[in-house]
Parts: C-alpha cells; structure tokens; sequence
C-alpha cells in the first residue's frame, strides 16, 4: 500500500466513522475505505495498544458516532425525539445519518433535511405530524443559529413620518422564519414546557408561527390567518400599504386597525424587523 498523505488518511477515518454499519470491521471493509486502506493493511495506519488492536481502536470513533449525531440531533429536535420515543427515534437517526451522513465541520447544519426525511422514513407513525413538528423545531434553531443584525427600534419607527408609511417597505431580521403549519405542531410543543405530562394527539388544526430573536432569546409567535397572510407580504417586500390592502380583502372577519396595529407593535417588539426603507 502506497502511503497515504494527511487529506488519504482523513478520507479514510471519515468513511469509517460515518459507515452504517453496526461493526467495525464492516465499515473498515467497505468500498470508499478499502480503496484507501485495505482492511489487511490496517496495522500499517493505526497501531495497537496495551489493551486494544487496530480494529478496536477505530472502533472506538466508529461506535460513538451514532451516538453524538443522536445526541447533537436530538438537542435541535427535542419535542419530535420526545414524541417519537427513544427507541422511534433511534432508528430514525440511523435511517438519517445513513441518507445524510455530517460532511460539515459544524454540527449546526446536520438536522436541516430532517423533516423531508421524516416523510420517506420507515416506522414513523404520524408522518405528516411530524413533518411539521420538525419544520417549526428547525426554523427556531435557524433563528438562533443566524447572524446577528440590528432591530428595529422604536425611535426608527417614530421617524417615519405618517404620509410615508403606506409605500414604506420592512426589511426583516435574518433569525425571522414565518412557517404555515398542516397540524398541530405548536400546541405539542407547548405541552412540553414545564411539567405538563398530557400531550395533545396529533391531528389535522392549520397553525401559522413566526419564529424570530430578540437579545439572544427566540420568539415563537402564534398568528392568525389575516395576521399570517400580512407578515408574509411584508417579509416578501410588499409595501406597508399594499401588504395592509391585500390583508382586509382577503380576510373574513377584516381585521380592525387597532388589530393591525398590535400586530406591528408585538412583531417589532420580538424582533421581526430591521429597519424601514421609505
């Protein structure tokens, strides 16, 4: 065996360590491996210790591997590992890491194909439940894990003159996600809180969220249909005026101004915006 640079050898480690399978020395005699080390060869990579062979000693990063992605999911997906069950969710991370082994030296992107997973996943009862569950679970790691950009303030908001607002445009925060829901994934979700132990079933209850970050503290906003429809015309670029008009049309019961006008106040309160371009 010709000998291998440091990138050969690191190639080598991570095919193994991210191998499905159950044992070692399966991993160590797969194809992308054995094209680097043949499994005969191994001694002339990794030496034995007092207590372990080569195999053993691999066998060490091999086996804890499932074991630290499942841990480090798990800490992204809390209510959907808690609704699933340790053993449920068990075999969906093997299932997953299988389909999406980490190829990025940051673990805070291994759980973002997750919930489209869930939906192809053997044993995974309540698919489309969990689906959502992941989305929302998902969109609060992503508004923790975003950039940090500035909030809009309520002197930026003041300075706008009042003629202005209709054709004024609200730039969001890069930690805002606005998600629309097929079941009651929210209301799970709040059932874990605290030291509640009734659960509410999965079923079919159309839920509308944003999920933004104030201070280093993740807001999940529950929305209306109206509510919902408006922030999201917002979000893509609609003026103030244009958003507020498609909103009353659109919506039975129209909202009052005064709802309007909460809505805006809570959304700049946890952080939706940025700023204001007039």
């Amino acid at each position: 065996m010709p000998s291998l640079a440091l990138g050969g050898l690191q190639r080598w480690m991570q095919a193994v360590i991210v191998h499905p399978a159950e044992r070692t020395r399966e991993a160590l005699a797969s194809s992308e491996a054995a094209a680097l080390v043949p499994p005969e060869r191994l001694g002339d990579v990794v030496l034995p210790s007092e207590t372990l062979d080569p195999a053993e000693r691999v066998g060490i990063y091999h086996d804890m591997y499932v074991l630290r992605m499942e841990e480090a999911l798990e800490s992204d997906y809390p209510g959907l590992a808690h609704f699933l069950g340790p053993e449920r969710w068990r075999q969906l991370v093997r299932g997953y890491l299988e389909a999406h082994p980490s190829r990025s030296y940051t673990l805070n992107v291994l759980g973002r194909a997750l919930a489209e997973h869930v939906l192809a996943a053997r044993g995974v009862s309540h698919a489309g439940f969990c689906r959502d569950l992941a989305r929302l679970e998902w969109a609060i790691v992503e508004a923790f894990d975003a950039p940090e950009t500035p909030i809009l303030t309520e002197a930026s908001l003041t300075a706008v003159p009042p003629e202005a607002w209709e054709d004024a445009r609200l730039v969001p925060t890069a930690a805002f996600r606005l998600l629309s829901l097929h079941y009651n994934a929210g209301s799970y979700l709040d059932s874990l809180r605290g030291e509640e132990h009734d659960h509410p079933l999965p079923r079919r209850s159309p839920e509308w969220v944003a999920v933004c970050r104030r201070d280093y503290a993740v807001y999940r906003l529950p929305l209306t249909r109206p509510s919902h429809r408006l922030l999201g015309a917002l979000a893509e670029g609609r003026s103030v005026g244009e958003a507020v008009e498609e909103c009353l049309l659109r919506s039975r019961p129209r909202p009052t101004g005064d709802q309007i006008f909460a809505w805006f106040r809570e959304w700049a309160r946890s952080g939706a915006f940025q700023s204001v371009e007039v």
